[in-house]
Order: C-alpha cells, then structure tokens, then sequence
C-alpha cells in the first residue's frame, strides 16, 4: 500500500483521499484497471492524496492522464456555492470509467475553488473565452488566440489560480518553454504557500524539482513514491544531456538505411 502523507501536512489537505467504492460490477480485465497504477488503486480500496504539490511522474500510457482525471472529477463542489464546478475544458469522450467508482474524502473546510487543467484541449478552451465578451476584463482586453500558445497557457495559469483551491493539471508543460516552465514552478510553490492543493501529471524534471512536492512514479509496477534523483525521468535526461551523441548514435545505428532514388 502506497502511503504519502505525513501528520504534519494532514491539516493542509483539501482533497484527503478517494476510496474505491464501486458503484455495480466491474470488469477488472479491461482498460483502465489493466493499467498497473489503477490496479493498486483498486487493491488498496483507493488513493491517499498529499497537501501541497503532488506530481505524477511516468511514461505514455503509464496511467498518469487516467489517474488525474479521475481525481478531478471526484473532488466535490458543493452545490450551493456558485463555484461549484472544477473550471476548465469540459470531460471528453475518452475519458475513462474510473471516476465513477471513486468517493472523496474531503476535509470539512475543503475551498469550493479549483480548475482541471488539460493541455491537450486548451486550444478549444481558448476560443471559448475569446467568444465571451464578458470575459474581456479579465484577460486585458486582449484575445488569448492572439498570444502564442504558452503565453496564453499561463495567462490562464495566473487568473485562473487566483484563489486557494485545489488545482489539477495535466501535462502543463506541453506549451512551455524551459523558461516558462521555471515560471510554473514558481507558481506552483505560491499556490502551496497560500494553502491550495495541487495534482500534477508531467514528463517535466523541471517541474519534478519543485522542492518539498511529492514525487509519485507512475509505471509497470503501479505507484511509489521516489526522490527526485531516482526518477527514470531525471536519469533519463541528465544521461542524454551529457552524452547526446552515445544516444543518438544508438538510435540512428538502429534504423534502417534510406532507400536509393
């Protein structure tokens, strides 16, 4: 069983835990709890959730989308605030099942706030703001399909994340630049100070150095909690970036030669 949380960040936590608690039957044979990291969700009878930044840290397809979604879609809101919604782009199609077996444990004075970040639908998400004419204050006057994608990507970052909360997001990185991202960083740890709660899913070893943030390895062999040194995401890049070429000529080596024309 995978246990992430201490007793001296307890009492900062919006979002405690989700539980396994199916609602008919399920076919565990089948996606999504084939995937390593669900299926010790469902083993363990659900998922401890530590305060402050939490990263899901692992390969495509490792389960890192499935995980953040599901935990987007079960914090609560309650239905009298008129926050009552995690903002941003709306559920899609592929999403998967596994949020309806899933019921939060919240803390009694857990913030209405917060917004589910995916990268992947934002150009979308973009237009829909830019078709608001109410919305225009907000964003200066100016449309955020006029800015380049990343720019655009943390004007939403910064608007959107104004209030204590707690805040999933998904690939954040995909948009940003190397700088950008260490602006990112530093926005994640003034969410944490100010006491929102934050979930993660990234390829970033820049976002993965956030200090005192909870590192959760997502792979084959489900979920665990590892330093940022023994990531395989960090090993990964600091040994391409000291020997680019030692990679490169093993990945060339290894494709076949061009056709003549």
């Amino acid at each position: 069983m995978l246990d992430v949380v201490t007793a001296s960040n307890q009492a900062r936590r919006h979002l405690e835990r989700v539980d396994w608690v199916p609602r008919d039957e399920v076919d565990l044979g089948r996606w999504p709890f084939t995937i390593p990291a669900v299926a010790q969700l469902v083993h363990d009878g659900g998922l401890e959730v530590p305060a402050g930044v939490s990263l899901l840290v692992g390969e495509n397809g490792s389960g890192k989308s499935s995980l953040i979604e599901a935990l987007a879609a079960a914090y609560p809101r309650p239905v009298t605030s008129p926050f009552a919604r995690v903002g941003g782009p709306e559920p899609s199609r592929e999403d998967s099942s596994l949020p309806r077996h899933l019921r939060a444990r919240v803390h009694p004075m857990a913030s209405p706030y917060g917004f589910f970040l995916r990268a992947e639908m934002m150009h979308g998400y973009f237009a829909g703001i830019d078709a608001d004419h109410t919305q225009a204050r907000a964003w200066d006057g100016q449309r955020l399909q006029e800015r380049s994608h990343g720019e655009s990507f943390l004007a939403v970052l910064r608007h959107r994340f104004a209030d204590v909360g707690v805040y999933f997001l998904d690939e954040p990185e995909a948009a940003l630049s190397f700088r950008s991202c260490l602006g990112l960083l530093a926005l994640l740890a003034q969410l944490r100070e100010e006491g929102s709660q934050v979930v993660v899913a990234t390829h970033s070893p820049v976002l993965a150095a956030l200090p005192g943030a909870t590192l959760l390895e997502v792979g084959d062999w489900g979920l665990r909690q590892v330093a940022y040194d023994d990531l395989e995401l960090v090993r990964d890049w600091r040994g391409f970036l000291d020997a680019p070429q030692r990679w490169l000529r093993y990945l060339l080596e290894e494709q076949p030669d061009e056709p003549a024309t």
